[in-house]
């Protein structure tokens, strides 16, 4: 139903649209090509990425499972889609990929949990590195650091957030809901707004700016949304009440 308004209204899908946000891991430091993907992205898919984001934001410690699972099917859709492109099969291939690897991630969440915490790690620090590169070199007026390099920064946050999903599970779940709910909210609310003719190259001209504009709106929200779930108890509440008196 989704997929059939979003179709009807000239838009692209995630199908077709998430590869070419995630090309490089340090989107969110490139606005210029962060604008021209989300603004092919319809208001339908907008609003549901807010909406998915809002509840793995706030409430991430209690649906972490369906989270993991939900990233499983997406991951798997995308590829499944991509690869299907190859023999003209894009649907199948896709919806066939994305059940297996839900399907698998299920009874393997332990190590479902750490990949998708190594995921939002390396997200973060390809984005952080690519945006501090930025910014020193403007200062210094030379290549001190290489934002091509950003490679290095996603290994760090990959390792730092997997090997946490071992250690601090909880922490882990809490961090990479907080992060990736905060992601989807700002995407989507950032489509939604490109959507809007009235106000698009405004929105445009803001986000252009300066490459920290956008992992700025997504650290906001995520340590909020990580302040919010840890006031909330987190797991260990859940877990509390879930067992017999």
């Amino acid at each position: 139903m989704v997929i059939t308004l979003a179709q009807e209204a000239g838009a692209s899908t995630p199908q077709e649209v998430l590869p070419q946000l995630w090309q490089r891991l340090d989107a969110l430091a490139h606005p210029d090509k962060l604008v021209e993907v989300l603004s092919q992205l319809s208001m339908v898919w907008a609003g549901v990425f807010v909406a998915t984001g809002l509840i793995c934001l706030l409430q991430g410690y209690r649906v972490y499972k369906g989270a993991v699972l939900l990233l499983a099917l997406g991951l798997g859709g995308v590829v499944g889609y991509q690869l299907g492109l190859s023999i003209k099969a894009e649907v199948i291939v896709a919806g066939c990929l994305a059940v297996l690897l839900a399907v698998v991630a299920w009874p393997l969440m332990k190590y479902a949990v750490a990949i998708a915490a190594g995921l939002a790690g390396a997200t973060v620090g390809a984005n952080a590195w690519a945006s501090l590169a930025d910014k020193i070199n403007t200062a210094t007026e030379q290549a001190t650091l290489s934002a091509d390099a950003y490679w290095i920064g996603a290994l760090m946050g990959l390792i730092l957030f997997g090997l946490m999903a071992f250690i601090l599970f909880e922490l882990a779940v809490v961090l990479f809901t907080s992060f990736g709910g905060a992601t989807l909210v700002v995407l989507g609310g950032i489509a939604l707004l490109l959507n809007v003719p009235q106000i698009k190259e405004n929105v445009a001209n803001a986000l252009q700016a300066d490459p920290l504009v956008v992992p700025l709106l997504v650290i906001v929200p995520a340590v909020i949304g990580l302040i919010f779930q840890q006031q909330a108890g987190g797991l260990r509440k859940d877990q509390a009440k879930a067992k017999p008196a």
